[in-house]
């Protein structure tokens, strides 16, 4: 009878053991349909995903337009990071946006998330695809083409938000003589502050807000 006590024993602190590495992993991982996402990007992507207005700050400070802001999960079977097709447009052109990319969120360390830049061919044929279930849905992956260097990269900003950026003078940009662009973000709950710059061979801006960036309220769309 000792003995099948201590077995039983040994048996509980196993499948203790067993029951506390399943609360840890699923901590780290989630699942989603056949996909395993790190929980830091799919946090990030919840922030990230939604519709955006800076109309309150254009209404104080006329330097900043009144623009929207659209970010859609796609490619939801995709095991490899979070895709997001991202709208941009004026208030006043809600139907010609002015940028269309896809962001392709991944885990570049332990602590470090990269939101890599996408472009694609003929983006006006899916404005107000954010819309739909599927945006793009005739686009795959391999029919992008990436911004090199133009890369955002985030860390962990508090308990509920991300702050980061591009790196250096990487991204090139020709927009109104411009060499190289760069991007400030921080993402929180409420929203997203997004502050894009242009700058010359002199490094000294010539497109972009001057003073800081914008400020995108999360709004329901």
């Amino acid at each position: 009878m000792k003995n099948l006590k201590s077995v039983k024993i040994i048996f509980a602190v196993i499948l203790f053991v067993i029951t506390l590495t399943a609360g840890a992993n699923a901590q780290v991982i989630i699942e989603e349909g056949n996909s395993r996402i790190d929980d830091g990007i799919a946090c990030l992507a919840d922030l990230m995903e939604g519709s955006f207005s800076s109309q309150e700050q254009s209404l104080k400070d006329t330097n900043y337009f009144d623009i929207r802001l659209h970010m859609k999960r796609i490619w939801k079977n995709r095991t490899d990071g979070i895709w997001l097709y991202v709208e941009q447009a004026s208030a006043l052109k809600i139907d010609k946006p002015y940028r269309q990319r896809v962001y392709h969120l991944t885990k570049a360390d332990d602590n470090t998330f990269e939101s890599a830049v996408f472009t694609f061919e003929n983006p006006l044929n899916y404005a107000g695809d954010w819309k739909k279930d599927e945006p793009l849905a005739g686009l795959k992956p391999d029919m992008l083409s990436r911004r090199d260097g133009c890369s955002v990269f985030l860390k962990k900003n508090g308990e509920d938000g991300f702050s980061g950026s591009t790196l250096g003078t990487s991204c090139e940009s020709d927009l109104r003589g411009a060499k190289y662009a760069t991007s400030e973000v921080v993402i929180t709950k409420d929203g997203i502050v997004s502050w894009d710059r242009g700058f010359n061979e002199k490094n000294k801006q010539v497109w972009g807000a001057e003073t800081g960036g914008y400020i995108f309220k999360r709004v329901n769309e």
